[in-house]
């Protein structure tokens, strides 16, 4: 796929016009595949390459709640979160873009070259300021994260620990005067250190899909009820109850009090009429 340069009197016409609005906006981009359609809000997530499964959990849990929403997903194409962000948004058809820390014909790291194919093969798009066979250096990260910051109305902070270098797109983001979002995590655990003192600072608490729609001004379209009134079984409606709010499999067969054949079969089943759904070790209601 070719590469296309943009200059900077062109960023409007491709949608990169809020870059024009932060200090020192790169001077020139690189892009492959397509931009940002002008009909969707970008969001851009961030945070730390060693993840925990509570992060991955969370990330999954929320990146599935905006499905069908004009959301677009940017990240760095790093490891860890950001290559997450990427999974998840390509999972839930959402459109994204990668912006490394490289050019682009030198995408690093190396192995998450098969995701930017699988971006760009899904309708999304990879942007960089450094020409095409630059590779990556310590300084790249961090000028990298202001494209980040600048080109999106919010910035997810999944987890960063103290000295973790999402804190400096995070800094960047209350700078630009874009809308900060974090996700509370455990106070033992060093990876919710750099969330944790930004939500002190007033970052927006994420804890459902909804937040983050009302963060970026998008109203959440509200379930009927007719769906969970007239079409589903009695046994479906204890399932979504039960399902207020995420199970494991273990805990939600306790409670539902069926013969586990059946149960599994009803599950399998509410799985395949999307009105709940099963992120290892939990299943979610959908509905």
């Amino acid at each position: 796929m070719d590469t296309t340069h943009i200059n900077l009197s062109d960023y409007r016409k491709h949608n990169l016009g809020p870059l024009l609005e932060i200090p020192q906006p790169p001077q020139e981009l690189w892009s492959k595949g397509n931009l940002p359609p002008d009909d969707i809000t970008l969001l851009a997530i961030v945070g730390s390459r060693q993840y925990t499964t509570y992060g991955k959990q969370a990330l999954d849990y929320l990146m599935d709640g905006l499905r069908g929403y004009p959301i677009g997903i940017i990240s760095g194409l790093a490891l860890g979160i950001d290559a997450l962000a990427h999974e998840a948004a390509l999972r839930n058809n959402l459109y994204t873009l990668a912006i490394p820390g490289s050019g682009l014909a030198a995408v690093a790291p190396a192995t998450n070259r098969g995701l930017a194919e699988r971006i760009l093969e899904q309708g999304g798009g990879l942007l960089s300021e450094l020409s095409p066979e630059t590779g990556a250096a310590k300084w790249t990260f961090p000028s990298r994260n202001r494209i980040l910051a600048g080109l999106c109305k919010g910035t997810l902070l999944v987890e960063a620990g103290e000295k973790s270098g999402t804190l400096i797109t995070a800094r960047m983001t209350v700078d630009y005067n874009r809308e900060l979002l974090a996700i509370p995590g455990s106070i033992f655990s060093h990876n919710s250190y750099g969330t944790h003192q930004f939500l002190k600072l007033g970052a927006t608490m994420v804890t459902e899909p909804t937040d983050i729609l009302y963060a970026l001004g998008i109203e959440p379209v509200k379930p009927t009820a007719k769906i969970t009134e007239i079409t589903l079984t009695p046994n479906e409606k204890l399932v979504i109850t039960i399902l207020s709010e995420p199970r494991d499999k273990d805990t939600l067969l306790r409670q539902l009090t069926l013969p586990v054949s059946e149960a599994n079969i009803l599950l399998m089943n509410m799985e395949m009429q999307g009105y709940i759904a099963y992120d290892s070790p939990h299943y979610r209601s959908l509905i």
